[in-house]
């Protein structure tokens, strides 16, 4: 029997004990318990942390371990924090779903980050563990980030250092752009369909949210004008690169467009850079900073989709007062990145085990993405497949019409699925029903069985 389970065993014995005892009692030391229950004293101390969790036993430190007083066991009551707390900002179901994928042991179809066995898990091991050793590891860094690691960041994008802003990751980056360049209850633009985190973190700012339409080659530019003129927004979210869920790339003549139409209404476009590392066919457009010359693009990046999802390291590159307010609000979140991290991060970067594993990666990706369609297209014709992704992780496919799209989520993890639900995607309500699948976490094998699966349920 396992060691665990073997301390659960006991802790349910020694439970029943304590139902026949006295608050106050004493109960059998460490060394008696092992010596009677024919176990390890780690594994008895083990059960007595898991009662004394419970409420059930108290430990005094050079006394011993009593039995604990154990009140009338009366339901808690927490109507009183609805009414203090006021109305909700954040959809749950919405935020839920974003970190809900990592375990749980069903197959991922919409997961997006990477497999394990595709993530430098080696590399990072070995970095991470000669990173522990320098004496930069374990002090403060400057809450901008390590110098290093933002000379690094700028370089890929052609920006001034000092522009960079490390933060833990692309959603702690979006929370604090959002939340700095517009005030509660401005209003935010944000493509449809978008990043669901977004959605989230426009809401935990006290913003309101209003969606443009966008296409295969990203946002509808028409639309984004009225919208710019009717609103009058002050801030746009966008992902010109592989969007999250479409995988639409937005095209070179919309790039223009659209910085000339925040130059035009004064406005910030958040240019969310996530995928920049994960293309898989032919080469990633510039970034729209590179459009730019007055400060009107905030680029965001991540290092936690092209390496791992522990890899909580992200930047914000801002120019002018806009990334001086960026850089003064740092210190009210947590006042610096773990320079750990950072070093982890900025080693990485620089050695010869980044173009590696973003070479090996790439085949990789294609596979699993041509074995996702190929699975789709065989299983259930009847879905919708608008783009084929040449970069990201994600692929979106639209429903036959009358089939609802949360149902369709239920029941296929029911079946051991995992499966994204269109409408978290969206600001308002969806204009027809979609799944976002993904191709970065699951095996040709896992994707062909999941959408044995699904298609079973649909």
């Amino acid at each position: 029997m396992i060691e665990s389970n073997r301390s659960s065993e006991i802790a349910d014995l020694l439970r029943g004990r304590i139902k026949t005892m006295n608050a106050g009692d004493k109960l059998p030391g460490v060394r008696t318990l092992s010596a009677t229950l024919h176990a390890s004293a780690g594994t008895v101390s083990a059960a007595l942390a898991e009662l004394a969790a419970h409420g059930l036993v108290r430990s005094e430190p050079g006394r011993g371990t009593f039995v604990a007083e154990v009140g009338p066991n009366v339901d808690p009551d927490f109507a009183w924090q609805s009414q203090a707390l006021g109305s909700k900002r954040v959809d749950e179901g919405r935020a839920s779903r974003l970190g809900g994928y990592g375990g749980g042991g069903k197959i991922p179809l919409s997961w997006g980050y990477l497999a394990s066995e595709l993530q430098p898990n080696d590399d990072i091991r070995r970095i991470t563990a000669r990173a522990a050793k320098s004496p930069h590891a374990w002090t403060m860094t400057d809450p901008t980030g390590l110098p290093e690691l933002r000379r690094v960041i700028a370089a890929d994008f052609r920006a001034d250092p000092d522009d960079v802003l490390v933060v833990s990751g692309g959603q702690q980056a979006l929370v604090s752009v959002l939340r700095t360049l517009a005030e509660p209850g401005a209003t935010v633009l944000t493509e449809s369909p978008t990043y669901p985190g977004a959605i989230i973190a426009a809401q935990s700012a006290g913003l309101r949210l209003a969606s443009v339409p966008s296409d295969g080659g990203g946002v509808r530019v028409d639309a984004l004008a009225d919208a710019l003129e009717r609103t009058r927004a002050r801030v746009v979210y966008l992902q010109p690169n592989f969007a999250n869920p479409s995988g639409a790339v937005l095209t070179a003549e919309r790039r223009l467009e659209v910085v000339e139409l925040a130059r035009r209404h004064g406005a910030f476009l958040v240019e969310d850079d996530w995928s920049r590392h994960l293309c898989l066919e032919g080469v990633t457009p510039a970034p729209l900073s590179a459009l730019d010359p007055d400060g009107h693009i905030v680029t965001i990046v991540t290092l936690s989709k092209p390496v791992s999802p522990g890899m909580r390291v992200g930047a914000v590159i801002a120019r002018g007062p806009a990334g001086r307010r960026l850089r003064a609000s740092r210190t009210a979140d947590d006042l610096c990145v773990a320079p750990l991290m950072q070093e982890a991060a900025v080693s990485l970067l620089t050695s010869n085990a980044w173009p590696r594993h973003l070479k090996r990666i790439r085949p990789e990706l294609i596979a699993r993405r041509d074995a996702l369609v190929s699975s789709l297209r065989a299983a259930m014709p009847e879905l919708r497949i608008p783009i084929v992704p040449r970069g990201g992780l994600h692929l979106w496919a639209r429903l036959p019409d009358g089939v609802d799209s949360t149902a369709v989520c239920a029941a296929a993890d029911t079946a051991g699925v995992l499966v994204g639900d269109g409408r978290h995607f969206f600001v308002d309500e969806p204009p027809a029903s979609f799944l976002r699948f993904s191709f970065g976490a699951a095996t040709p094998a896992q994707i062909d069985e999941g959408v044995r699966r699904l298609s079973a349920v649909i």
